[in-house]
């Protein structure tokens, strides 16, 4: 059987989570996604979602009605997810393959594998072939927008949850702010808890330096995109300079960042986004190419698909957590002592509950 692709349908969703929270670079109104839904001619179904936020409506929605427009017309069948990728890049070229165009093809990327999954009565782990390692999560959040009262309690909740680790937001106009609000959170989980730290390339190279070397007695396990994500010749100086792990990657739509700061030296954990870097065929080439140097991979935020996809390659280092989307599907991922329980539904294993997806007109 053939499994075509009969019908494909766009829905929104927001978080029962959401409030207005920020960063060092970004206020955020909503927490929201947008969800495919595909439907082959026997009638079996798959999803995929992205993070959305509050941004950009209308070009996302246009790009995911325009790949909707080009998967029907085409008739791909569900497992012809490098068939459908290679073609629709070519046909998006004029207008360059890299952001929302990549972010639309990597939703409908996702929903195949889940369709693939569905059909053939396994988890999509499995079908690439597991590891059989478990894989670990840390807590993430530490908004800057939050007070201190609202941080601690987040971490403290972590780690009664039993999770081993911690990513809190820096990259604050006043550094004392940041340096108070880490030991704060040091002192809240104890000498036992990794704690890590994110400036969202919110900060300059002697900023990022000064920080690091101030948060050092606070043993950070490891600093994120201290630094814009062009900025290789930084990364590298500062890791030379204080001899912190940098972690970066959710920024980027191919491997080219990647290539680079092998070359100096200069990473030492890759987080590719699942959506930006293409789907799932995209994020275990960038994961191999990691392993080939060493390097673990901690893709950023989409732990109900990084965890299933950390467990098919050899350098899985763990999974963001975040807890938006548990109470919009049918299936919440349960974390037990600081590690993911892989689903074992078939697909990805979870689908969003249909009171609350809003569709949205697509003729």
């Amino acid at each position: 059987m053939r499994y075509e692709i009969r019908d494909l349908h766009l829905f929104r969703a927001v978080s029962k989570m959401s409030r207005p929270i920020a960063d060092a670079t970004h206020k955020i109104s909503d927490i929201a996604f947008y969800i495919v839904e595909i439907t082959t001619k026997e009638n079996v179904k798959g999803q995929g979602y992205l993070l959305s936020f509050h941004y950009s409506p209308g070009a996302i929605e246009g790009a995911l009605k325009d790949i909707r427009h080009f998967v029907l017309e085409n008739g791909y069948c569900v497992n012809e997810t490098l068939k459908m990728k290679q073609e629709y890049e070519q046909e998006c070229e004029y207008f360059g393959n890299p952001g929302v165009l990549r972010w639309a093809q990597a939703a409908v990327n996702v929903a195949m594998w889940d369709a693939w999954g569905r059909i053939l009565g396994q988890p999509v782990y499995r079908l690439l072939g597991s590891n059989g390692k478990k894989i670990p999560v840390y807590g993430s959040g530490g908004w800057l927008s939050y007070s201190d009262e609202e941080l601690l309690d987040e971490v403290t909740e972590y780690k009664k949850r039993g999770f081993h680790a911690v990513k809190i937001k820096v990259g604050s106009q006043d550094m004392e702010r940041d340096i108070c609000r880490l030991t704060k959170v040091r002192e809240a989980v104890g000498n036992g808890m990794k704690i890590m730290m994110d400036a969202n390339q919110g900060m300059d190279v002697p900023g990022a330096i000064r920080l690091s070397d101030r948060a050092r007695k606070l043993g950070i396990h490891w600093f994120e995109e201290p630094v814009a994500n062009t900025d290789f010749a930084g990364y590298e100086m500062l890791r030379n300079k204080t001899g912190i792990s940098l972690a970066m990657g959710e920024r980027e739509y191919d491997d080219q960042a990647l290539k680079s700061l092998i070359v100096r030296n200069a990473i030492d954990l890759w987080q590719p986004d699942l959506l930006r870097i293409g789907g799932v065929e995209e994020w275990r080439n960038t994961a191999a190419l990691a392993q080939a140097w060493h390097i673990p991979c901690l893709p950023h935020y989409y732990k109900d698909y990084d965890v299933p996809l950390l467990a098919t390659v050899g350098n899985a280092c763990g999974a963001e957590s975040f807890d938006w989307i548990d109470g919009i599907i049918d299936n919440p991922m349960k974390i037990e002592e600081g590690y993911a329980v892989l689903r074992e539904g078939s697909g990805w294993g979870f689908s969003f509950r249909p009171e609350c997806m809003m569709e949205i007109a697509c003729e």
